[in-house]
């Protein structure tokens, strides 16, 4: 893989940054963290070199004098919201984020129910959370937020909620996703600091968009890809080109809110510290590209790469075509077509010929490996034996699982376990293959070059079923599929 992302000089300054921002407001330092703490796999597939645990291990650096606040919103406790990315709801997912913080050698120090209206799941789960030893504490609704100002800067906004109580000087304040209040959270403890003469501040650290890039730099408009269910848009920041007479990019949520937080902060202050939004964060990912064209072809990728999955959504009844359109808009304005993904024109091409559906690969030197669907395996089952057999120096004729290995076990599927589908699925080629390599060399050479997969680029010209979906997760493969059903 190409690299185009400084890691060892974004750890370094970006715990600079933080430090200097502790340090401007003296006491204590509550800093919003969108996006994910670790496993961002979104900037380390639009930034090749950023490490996906990269910002843990920046805030490691300054472990001793952090703890970490989660926030979830009785709203989506209410409803069972869950993470499409792992299948969990956000309220389970509370604690797997409290687990591997305090497993990483964090300091978590309480739970944050936001939105709390008296709900009675609310209500259940924070006996839960004190049964389990967590503290938690309710931030409340306030009536007209965030406009009704004279409202929230008052004992009958701010003051109503729990005050949270901290000990070190830098509070993380996250959650499982947008929406849960994060930002409200951080205000409510600014007001309440301030009753009790603790001089506090408040920043932000989001990855994206990257606010000292262009507009419509590929690696921007992929993340308004990334965000286009929640319907971000990067905008120019009026509010930083009006004081400074510097463009920087920031997204409409922040820009729309900053005269409300403006006003907030003078009144817990009496001034404003920041005066733009752009002033608020301390992302410092813009000074850390060391190869930006790589990062500009590794966006354009990932675009359309959630074209794809919006597109398989819609088709899944699970997106919206106010969604698919936009992606589609982003890649009008980033100049691209789905022909920019090599896979995708590899895996047409294959189909054209063979008259069934087909996969391809782009494996890391550049190769690309196709393979069809056969009587015995499917696209992607296929595609893998082809392409460890190439990285393994097989001769591409040679068949790694003999028929007669693979046909009893399309018995067991129809005949015993009365499916539908015969072909073998990825993780029963690989079953298959485990088993064949005690006494099969080139089996065993074949299943060594797994890991060489991690971060190559495949393309289905079938949807695929959950199975090779997850196979192909586990890999590190990066997958987009036509939006086409089985038949």
């Amino acid at each position: 893989m190409k690299i185009g992302f400084d890691n060892a000089k974004y750890l370094k300054i970006q715990t600079q940054r933080i430090n200097e921002r502790i340090a401007q407001f003296g006491d204590k330092l509550y800093l919003e963290f969108g996006g994910k703490l670790f496993d961002d796999h979104h900037a380390s597939r639009v930034l090749p070199g950023f490490e996906p645990d990269s910002k843990f291990k920046m805030l490691y650096q300054l472990r001793d004098k952090l703890e970490i606040v989660i926030v979830i919103s009785a709203l989506d406790i209410e409803i069972n919201k869950m993470r499409s990315d792992l299948g969990i709801t956000y309220d389970m997912d509370v604690l797997r984020l409290r687990d591997e913080f305090i497993q990483r050698g964090f300091m978590v120090s309480s739970v944050v129910i936001t939105h709390y209206n008296g709900q009675s799941s609310a209500d259940a789960y924070r006996s839960r959370l004190e049964r389990l030893g967590i503290r938690t504490y309710y931030h409340h609704t306030i009536e007209g937020y965030p406009n009704n100002v004279a409202l929230i800067d008052s004992e009958e906004g701010f003051g109503r909620n729990d005050f949270v109580e901290t000990t070190r000087p830098l509070v993380i304040v996250t959650a499982p996703g947008p929406g849960s209040g994060k930002m409200a959270v951080c205000l409510s403890q600014l007001y309440q600091e301030q009753k009790r003469g603790v001089k506090a501040g408040y920043a932000k650290f989001e990855t994206f968009p990257i606010w000292n890039i262009p507009l419509k730099h590929p690696l921007n408009l992929a993340y308004e890809a990334a965000t286009a269910d929640l319907n971000d848009i990067n905008m120019i920041d009026p509010f930083h080109l009006e004081t400074y007479g510097v463009t920087a990019v920031n997204y409409n949520r922040d820009i729309e809110i900053f005269p409300v937080l403006n006003a907030l902060f003078e009144g817990i202050y009496g001034e404003n510290p920041y005066k733009s939004p752009t002033d608020m964060g301390v992302n410092m990912i813009g000074y850390c590209l060391s190869n930006e064209e790589v990062c500009c072809d590794a966006a354009r990728n990932e675009i359309i790469r959630r074209y794809y999955k919006a597109l398989d959504d819609l088709a899944e009844g699970h997106s919206t075509e106010a969604e698919v359109n936009k992606i589609a808009l982003l890649m009008k304005q980033a100049r691209i077509t789905t022909d920019f993904r090599r896979t995708t024109v590899a895996a047409r091409e294959r189909m054209e010929k063979s008259g069934v559906h087909s996969s391809a690969i782009e494996l890391p030197d550049g190769t690309l490996i196709t393979a069809e669907t056969s009587a015995l395996l499917g696209p992607s089952a296929a595609l893998i034996l082809n392409a460890t057999k190439h990285l393994a120096g097989i001769d591409h004729m040679v068949k790694l699982i003999p028929e007669e290995y693979i046909q009893p076990i399309q018995k067991t599927k129809v005949t015993y376990l009365h499916g539908h589908n015969p072909r073998l699925h990825t993780d029963e080629v690989l079953v298959a293959l485990s088993i064949l390599s005690r006494t099969d060399e080139k089996c065993g050479k074949a299943l060594e070059q797994l890991p060489r997969l991690k971060g190559c680029q495949v393309h289905s010209t079938v949807m695929l079923s959950e199975v090779d979906r997850k196979i192909f997760h586990k890999l590190g493969v990066e997958l987009t599929c036509d939006p086409v059903m089985k038949g």
